[in-house]
């Protein structure tokens, strides 16, 4: 008898298996083809500011749509992702819910400032990662 599909598309059941099929196959790697000509985009990190919206799905949709035309056009295309590295909006974004609560950063010291900004990270940094790793399939080079 065959398996009736859920009403519901539930993207947890599809997408983790396939998700890790290409991590064990190595999907995600960069292969050299000194043959074809390179084309790389270096993908904006998302800052940990808090919540993705719909200008980082705009954003990651164009560059999507550019690296595989290239990819189709024959290039050695390869869309590299990349994380917050300097975090200068996400200390504005810290320095903000500092104030909220009364605080002045200039009043707390630096370790103090670091608890916040770990706390931050904390409950804002995955979500930012997981998106970028769970939503863009074609960062590789192919």
């Amino acid at each position: 008898m065959p398996k009736e599909l859920s009403k519901k598309y539930n993207p947890k059941e599809v997408e983790n298996k396939t998700y890790k099929t290409w991590e064990e196959n190595g999907y995600f790697k960069a292969k050299v083809n000194k043959e074809k000509t390179p084309y790389t985009i270096v993908m904006p990190p998302p800052n940990i500011t808090g919540q993705l919206h719909m200008g980082h799905a705009l954003d990651d949709t164009i560059q999507d749509i550019i690296i595989r035309f290239k990819r189709m056009k024959g290039f050695s295309a390869l869309w590299l992702p990349g994380t917050d590295h300097a975090s200068i909006a996400t200390e504005a974004k810290i320095v903000e819910a500092l104030k909220e609560e009364g605080i002045n950063k200039e009043d707390i010291t630096r370790e103090e400032f670091l608890v916040k900004a770990w706390n931050w990270k904390k409950e804002y940094g995955s979500r930012t990662v997981s998106y970028t790793h769970l939503t863009l399939p074609t960062k590789r080079i192919v």
